[in-house]
């Protein structure tokens, strides 16, 4: 075979419709999860009557998971917005090239800090690979280690002043709650955060430091601005999750009726009790209101604006 003919053949553009295979091929395979989680929803909505939802939302127990699953989950997602967006951007920056960069003479530091970063990296994503209830059966264990003795000590006054006996004391207790939504919500707000800061060019900020900023201020004042779309997502990330959270809940917060349940709760208690309606209709309470914040949250971040793509 000649240069000409190799060339005309990788030159060769396939016929429209292997085009159009392809691209039907390829939705069809999202276009069958969509159908399913389309599928779930329609069944509870089928199954439920405006009489069950208004029965719902008429229980006293109801609407109290309600109000603490709205607190619990706010506070949640702010302090894990505390955590995500400083840990995202030393992830983000420290990463695998800046490392290169920074050690350069020193192979040895550099393996090290690679090294290190990895394994940092790889823990930050535990809650996220972990079975719920393990999450929650590790939070119980840990108030009993003496590390859990320690930051009772340490913490005891405080607590006590607030009306809770030392850290062990908030064990079934509403800050339980917020603990356990923490604890995952944050790992994935934290991964969030990191693949925005990683989209952002550095170079304004490495600028920002050549004419006499602060670190800190090169932070707040050029990378987080940039990085306000990333920080609206991470944190309705945190909020629906910590909203869906069950096993760490179930274990470490308990169940009980006006104290610690929350609507992920109320889902397992009505099923528990046989009361299959009332399960489902909490359950459409908790797709409903994730749905209003997601639609809320994609109309902010994409300002009714969306990329462009081509087919051919």
């Amino acid at each position: 075979m000649t240069v000409d003919e190799s060339n005309s053949i990788l030159h060769r553009r396939p016929p429209k419709n292997w085009n159009w295979f392809f691209w039907s091929t390829m939705c069809g395979f999202g276009l069958l999860y969509l159908v399913l989680i389309v599928s779930m929803v329609g069944a509870d909505f089928s199954f439920t009557t405006w009489q069950d939802l208004k029965n719902s939302l008429a229980d006293e127990r109801v609407r109290f998971s309600i109000s603490l699953s709205l607190i619990t989950c706010t506070i949640s997602a702010i302090i894990s917005m505390w955590v995500a967006i400083p840990t995202g951007y030393v992830l983000a920056r420290l990463g695998r090239d800046a490392i290169a960069r920074r050690f350069q003479r020193w192979p040895a530091f550099r393996r090290l800090a690679l090294t290190i970063r990895y394994i940092v990296d790889t823990l930050l994503d535990i809650p996220i690979v972990l079975p719920p209830l393990v999450v929650g059966i590790s939070l119980l264990v840990l108030f009993q280690t003496p590390v859990g003795r320690w930051l009772d000590q340490l913490t005891g006054d405080f607590l006590s002043w607030v009306g809770f006996p030392g850290v062990r004391g908030i064990t079934y207790e509403i800050p339980a709650i917020v603990i356990g939504q923490f604890t995952v919500a944050a790992a994935f707000a934290i991964r969030t955060m990191r693949d925005t800061f990683e989209q952002i060019n550095d170079r304004p900020e490495q600028v920002a430091l050549t004419l006499g900023a602060s670190r800190f201020q090169t932070f707040s004042r050029v990378a987080l601005p940039q990085a306000w779309r990333g920080g609206v997502a991470a944190l309705t990330l945190a909020w629906a999750r910590s909203l869906g959270e069950f096993g760490p809940i179930l274990i470490f917060a308990g169940t009980a009726r006006m104290k610690t349940e929350v609507l992920s709760t109320t889902v397992y208690l009505n099923f528990q009790f046989g009361n299959l309606r009332g399960s489902v209709a909490a359950s459409l309470i908790l797709v409903s209101v994730a749905i209003i914040v997601l639609v809320i949250t994609r109309l902010v971040t994409l300002g009714g604006k969306s990329s462009r793509g081509a087919i051919g």
